[in-house]
């Protein structure tokens, strides 16, 4: 096997810390060519689809790819921006603001994104960051914060493969889950409050919460992924920090994928049963960091047609975090707390200390829960 050098390799060159926000990723356009690429690279993996993988493949490029794509770029094009993928736009911009906030602490420090399917890709972008900017320490933050083999696991699997490859990898740290992390609750509690206060309930004793998370096969949990109890934790956890009692919330799973028993109860099943005793349910994605297809499509458009004609009358999709202050504030904690130790000829070894401990306690004040 050959290695990836670095020619230009320096033994006097300051050595770089780079910190990756990682997203599931994105087709580059709402076309169908653009859709059956991304599609073949994301449900190619083995860790997505885990079937025999020759009987897959012959599912996929034979059945899947021909049929799926020009029905998916429908859908993608009913959310397109003119900035392009919404997922694309929100990713980009929390880096964005990210950087800003730790340019005082660490001036030297890289903060970029990456998508684990499609562009701009995990592996360029470490390649780029270790053998082009000389990034010796290199920390990774998937934008999930439940963990799942399907999502989070995929990331590890890249970043590996990408190690693999290179004759100099960095010192490596990997962000695994923070689902109950109090500054990430607390961001989720004050997107709710946000939104009822533009929107109160004229009847509070009928407040109804709808809590949805992506899905999963049933047979995952029962092999040992613990993504169905972290999205679990989260409900309870966000339920607390906003006062809710337990018959006031509900925790569904959506996008589920072919005939396979997937984490129950189904999110549309359940809201259409709903629409028989409620007049209205606000609805909200805790598992998706920035808003995207799931979210605008899925749920804000299809969930909503199935809610209101089941004879539902008021529909309300909570958006993500998207940039929202807070939650730039929790992914601010995050990447501190994973930096201690490492020293980054700045001041965010000994500064960060403390705000890390007064964002924490502010978060904490905001409702959220350990």
């Amino acid at each position: 096997m050959s290695f990836l050098n670095t020619p230009d390799y320096s033994h006097a060159a300051p050595r770089k810390t780079a910190v990756v926000l990682v997203n599931l990723g994105t087709p580059q356009a709402p076309t169908a060519k653009a859709v059956r690429t991304y599609l073949a690279e994301f449900l190619g993996d083995p860790r997505v689809v885990e079937i025999p993988r020759l009987l897959w493949l012959m599912i996929l490029h034979g059945i899947i790819l021909r049929v799926r794509p020009a029905k998916s770029a429908k859908k993608y094009a009913s959310v397109w921006t003119p900035a392009g993928s919404p997922l694309a736009v929100h990713s980009a911009a929390q880096t964005d603001i990210l950087a800003g906030r730790m340019k005082h602490l660490a001036p030297d420090l890289i903060v970029t994104h990456a998508m684990n399917y499609g562009q701009p890709s995990l592996e360029a972008a470490i390649d780029d960051l270790v053998r082009t900017q000389g990034v010796d320490k290199l920390l990774v933050v998937p934008l999930f914060p439940q963990y799942s083999a399907t999502t989070t696991g995929s990331i590890f699997d890249v970043v590996g493969n990408a190690m693999k490859k290179l004759r100099n990898p960095p010192e490596l740290r990997l962000v695994k889950h923070y689902h109950d992390d109090p500054a990430y609750i607390a961001a989720l509690a004050a997107q709710v409050r946000a939104h009822w206060a533009a929107h109160p309930w004229a009847d509070k004793a009928k407040k109804m919460l709808v809590m949805t998370f992506h899905g999963l096969p049933q047979r995952n949990l029962m092999l040992g992924d613990p993504y169905h109890c972290e999205c679990h934790k989260t409900a309870r956890l966000l339920r607390e920090a906003l006062g809710l009692g337990v018959d006031e919330v509900k925790v569904t799973f959506q996008s589920r994928f072919g005939k396979a028993k997937w984490l129950q109860p189904y999110t549309e099943p359940t809201l259409i049963e709903m629409a028989k005793n409620h007049e209205r349910v606000d609805i909200f994605c805790p598992g998706f960091t920035g808003d995207c297809l799931e979210t605008l499509e899925e749920i804000a458009m299809e969930a909503k047609e199935a809610f209101i004609h089941a004879g539902g009358k008021t529909f309300h999709y909570i958006e993500a975090l998207n940039e929202a202050p807070l939650w730039i504030d929790a992914l601010q904690v995050l990447v501190q707390r994973h930096l201690q130790g490492w020293e980054l000829n700045n001041t965010v070894g000994s500064e960060s200390a403390a705000e890390l401990k007064q964002r924490e306690a502010a978060a904490l004040a905001l409702g959220a829960a350990k």
